[in-house]
């Protein structure tokens, strides 16, 4: 059976939809960690500019922090699908290569939480779609991401390895100055003690785009570099990887500075696939099909934990080691303080303060919380899931004077 391309199209938005509700969903149920209270009341980065405007115009409360990622993930989207324009052979390709990026664990994880990251691979799709529209650099989008993040630092030396071969004089001489700006104003961190951390950095690739992907993702940077035209993103995905792990033989490096730009390779990756698929007789296809099968059962898993993450506490003896504790529980604790009339508390966390602060709870005297086991109490508040109880806190009365 013969399906339109605009069927493509339908199937895609469905499953695009279905996918966007999700992240709103959680978007929506988890709590800010401290990271996210440090951006959002102490620093003055761009972070904190975004979050505070949003939660003004619609309330202070977790979806308004993290809708203006949500939006950038979208908007992501739509420069993904107009860049991949006149790119693949078949438009199915295109669709394919859509959904796949759409529910990236590492993209999905960036849309929802307040980092850079998703800025980041917002911009960097923008200036390759002006790029293809006009086929020159805009120089004014390269000086403006000086000031959006440390980590175009990676772009600016991908970009002067790509004018190395352009024989491109102007980029490479701004590209350079670029650069030299960049590590000016944000440094290069150097501090602790020399300690490899290469192994850490590949799980957390694999975990962004799952194992098998990530896989496939080195072949195609290695065949696509060998046997393949080397594009401007082919030396923006492979400067950042390559630049990544090295620096993770001395120290651990934060992989939102890295991800944006690796991630953006995933196009030439499904091109590069279906090329290996359809060069090959129906008969000699088994194994590739076999392949394609694991990987998008792990992706789907790796997904479906990303987004539907809460039924693992279930299976984990300390609630702690889960990957999304530190969003969790606050805003629950929040709520059970204020059914307790209770707005004001004190406590030795200060982390759990400032978390708390968001959702109305200010820092006061009259009594006193914490999370280490206590005898003696006033009341004991159990935030749990399914029965099992996963975060538990003490309040005591203090003694006014």
């Amino acid at each position: 059976m013969i399906i339109k391309s605009s069927a493509y199209k339908y199937i895609f938005l469905f499953f695009y939809f279905l996918v966007v509700c999700a992240l709103v969903y959680n978007a929506n149920s988890l709590s800010i960690s401290y990271k996210e209270a440090v951006n959002f009341f102490i620093n003055n980065s761009l972070l904190s500019i975004i979050t505070n405007f949003s939660t003004s115009l619609f309330g202070q409360n977790d979806l308004a922090l993290r809708l203006p990622f949500l939006l950038l993930y979208i908007l992501s989207m739509g420069l993904m699908y107009k860049l991949t324009e006149n790119f693949f052979k078949k438009e199915i390709d295109r669709y394919v290569n859509l959904a796949v990026f759409c529910v990236l664990p590492g993209l999905l994880s960036a849309s929802l939480l307040v980092n850079s990251a998703i800025i980041t691979t917002f911009f960097i799709l923008l200036y390759l779609y002006v790029y293809k529209l006009t086929k020159k650099h805009c120089y004014l989008l390269l000086i403006f991401f000086l000031f959006i993040d440390n980590s175009f630092a990676i772009f600016f030396l991908a970009l002067f390895f790509y004018s190395l071969k352009e024989r491109d004089n102007t980029l490479l001489i701004s590209s350079l100055i670029l650069f030299g700006i960049s590590m000016g104003i944000y440094g290069f961190d150097t501090q602790g003690k020399p300690k490899g951390f290469l192994v850490d950095t590949f799980a957390i690739y694999a975990s962004i785009f799952s194992p098998l992907l990530f896989i496939f993702f080195f072949y195609s940077i290695y065949r696509t570099g060998f046997k393949e035209e080397r594009t401007l993103i082919w030396y923006i995905s492979t400067t950042s990887l390559f630049f990544s792990l090295l620096f993770s033989f001395r120290q651990r490096i934060y992989i939102e500075d890295y991800a944006p730009f690796v991630i953006i390779f995933l196009p030439y990756m499904i091109k590069l696939f279906f090329h290996s698929l359809r060069v090959r007789l129906k008969q000699f296809r088994r194994r590739h099909y076999l392949l394609t099968s694991i990987t998008l059962f792990i992706l789907s898993i790796n997904v479906l934990l990303t987004l539907y993450y809460k039924p693992l506490y279930l299976f984990m003896e300390e609630p702690k080691k889960h990957f999304a504790y530190k969003y969790n529980f606050v805003k629950e604790l929040a709520q059970k303080l204020k059914e307790k009339k209770i707005n004001y508390i004190n406590s030795e966390d200060e982390k759990l303060l400032l978390r708390l602060k968001f959702y109305g709870i200010e820092e006061g005297n009259k009594y006193y919380l914490t999370t280490k086991e206590q005898y003696f109490y006033d009341l004991k508040i159990e935030i749990d899931y399914l029965n099992k109880v996963l975060f538990t806190t003490y309040l005591i009365k203090e003694n006014e004077k």
